[in-house]
């Protein structure tokens, strides 16, 4: 009985310090997260970034940005971030990473932050407060009172090219994205930014109206048009911002217009062969005519309609031509032939031909 109970006491202890034992919110172990060796530098030193909750194995940039805060995010985009002296950085295979990177001074005021996001994959991001010494401090610009538009699903490019895009037309695409507004007011006929940025180059920024009105607590599926420019090939990335804020990224791989090519390819060889042939009439023209003035051409071969006529002049000049007359033995002239004898008749068959120059013995009679 005594073990009996001292089992039942154990292990109540031990579902106590169970319960008692602080559990960490769902998925934080999973978000990723950002920590600096300093929280203030200045201009020529480095801070060091650590980093966890990565995917293994992923590309990340590290910038230094200012107009920013871990909770509004990098105001104005990268454009705002310092993208020349940037670092990149892998994850391991437990998705950490730690990496120097040198203080310099962003392009827009303080406040400012390290901030972190994957270059391949699937888009993560998060930013680590840092002081810039000796960098001008403005105040961020308000928040806009009313709605607040924000991204539920991930974007993607709808739409192909055609044939004129084969031959170097302007490929262009459709940006389908779901927003939803998690503000107090409506948003009415809002006004995106649509960028395109060629390989690490800066996107360009063209304005795209969306007609319609979200109230708040609704979403909606935008689609918004994306072209680039004529013969545009190569990798490209297609970002969307609204009030400042980037909402969605999409990689495009454009392919390069292989008719342009072709049409180059075929320019260079039959240019050439028209000026040889242009060339040659040319020189057949100026060169000396042999004596007599007359100029050797080409004989060209009659047309079908001919053939039958020569066929048949061909056929009366058989008819009409005398028979040829037999040739004379090599040995034998004309005149000393045997059967062409003056007044001889050839012998019999059967019969040996006598010379009369040969004498014949007679016996008595």
């Amino acid at each position: 009985m005594k073990r009996t109970a001292a089992r039942v006491v154990v292990a109540t202890l031990a579902t106590v310090l169970l319960l008692l034992r602080p559990v960490s919110p769902a998925g934080a172990a999973d978000r990723p997260a950002v920590t600096l060796s300093a929280a203030t530098a200045g201009t020529g030193g480095s801070v060091t970034v650590s980093g966890t909750g990565w995917r293994p194995h992923t590309l990340l940039m590290l910038l230094i940005c200012g107009r920013a805060t871990p909770s509004r995010g990098v105001i104005g985009g990268t454009n705002s971030c310092a993208n020349a002296d940037g670092r990149a950085v892998t994850a391991d295979a437990r998705g950490a990473f730690r990496r120097k990177l040198p203080v310099v001074e962003p392009p827009v005021p303080c406040p400012c932050v390290v901030h972190v996001a994957t270059v391949t994959g699937a888009k993560a991001g998060a930013d680590a407060v840092l002081q810039v010494a000796g960098h001008p401090v403005a105040p961020l610009p308000a928040e806009r009172s009313g709605g607040r538009l924000v991204a539920l699903s991930a974007a993607r490019l709808t739409g192909s090219g055609g044939l004129l895009t084969w031959f170097g037309a302007p490929p262009g695409r459709t940006l389908v994205l779901t927003v939803g507004n998690t503000g107090s007011g409506a948003v009415k006929d809002p006004v995106f930014q649509v960028g395109t940025a060629h390989g690490v180059f800066a996107p360009q920024w063209d304005d795209r109206q969306w007609h319609g009105t979200l109230e708040p607590g609704r979403k909606a599926q935008i689609k918004l048009p994306v072209e680039l420019s004529a013969g545009a090939h190569g990798d490209y990335t297609v970002s969307l911002r609204y009030d400042g804020r980037i909402l969605a990224e999409q990689a495009w791989g454009v392919a390069r217009p292989w008719g342009v090519t072709l049409f180059w390819l075929l320019l260079c060889l039959v240019v050439p062969a028209a000026l040889f042939r242009a060339g040659m009439a040319l020189v057949d023209r100026v060169r000396p005519h042999p004596p007599g003035g007359v100029r050797h051409r080409r004989l060209s071969r009659p047309p079908m309609s001919l053939a039958p006529r020569v066929r048949v002049r061909r056929a009366r000049t058989l008819e009409t031509a005398p028979p040829p007359t037999a040739p004379a033995l090599p040995w034998f002239t004309p005149d000393s032939a045997p059967a062409a004898a003056a007044g001889r008749n050839p012998a019999p068959p059967g019969e040996a031909p006598t010379s009369p120059t040969t004498p014949t013995t007679k016996g008595p009679t």
